[in-house]
């Protein structure tokens, strides 16, 4: 529904690797990696049939990935609704930023979930500006509507 990757691949790379993962799974397995000759795959149930992966080489540290993996998979369930796939693509763009923020150029960033929480409801100053701007905009035209309406009654 939604990924991010963090270094150069191409992209019919990841989707097999992604196409993969299913195959790769065993019911009912308490572990929660998959590993081949090359890549690891770790990963955490976010609904009852969506899962937060996390595809890594198996020379990283898995302890610190599986931090990483917990992060990402609190953070997707606390920006939307993990039950409803919908609710994963609507706020697609919001999990990727979110991704970022916990994942800069390939390393871990030492962000926890209360500070990726005040990071994502920073608000710009230039976003403040521009609304400052409609509202003025949305306001001088009413007022020029009711000149226009006053000049119109007079006639």
């Amino acid at each position: 529904l939604a990924s991010r990757q963090f270094v150069e691949m191409p992209r019919t790379r990841i989707e097999g690797l992604l196409a993969s993962f299913p195959k790769l799974m065993v019911p009912g397995q308490q572990h929660t990696t998959v590993e081949t000759d090359t890549i690891r795959y770790l990963y955490q149930p976010i609904g009852e049939e969506m899962y937060a992966v996390l595809i890594t080489s198996r020379q990283n540290n898995i302890v610190q990935d599986m931090d990483t993996l917990h992060l990402m998979a609190r953070a997707v369930s606390d920006i939307c609704d993990v039950g409803d796939q919908q609710d994963v693509v609507l706020h697609g763009f919001d999990v990727i930023l979110a991704f970022d923020e916990i994942i800069a150029q390939g390393y871990r960033d030492n962000v926890d979930l209360a500070k990726l929480r005040t990071i994502m409801e920073m608000e710009s100053h230039e976003e403040k500006i521009q609304e400052i701007i409609e509202r003025n905009k949305e306001r001088e035209a009413k007022q020029e509507l009711k000149r226009h309406a006053k000049m119109f009654d007079q006639q």
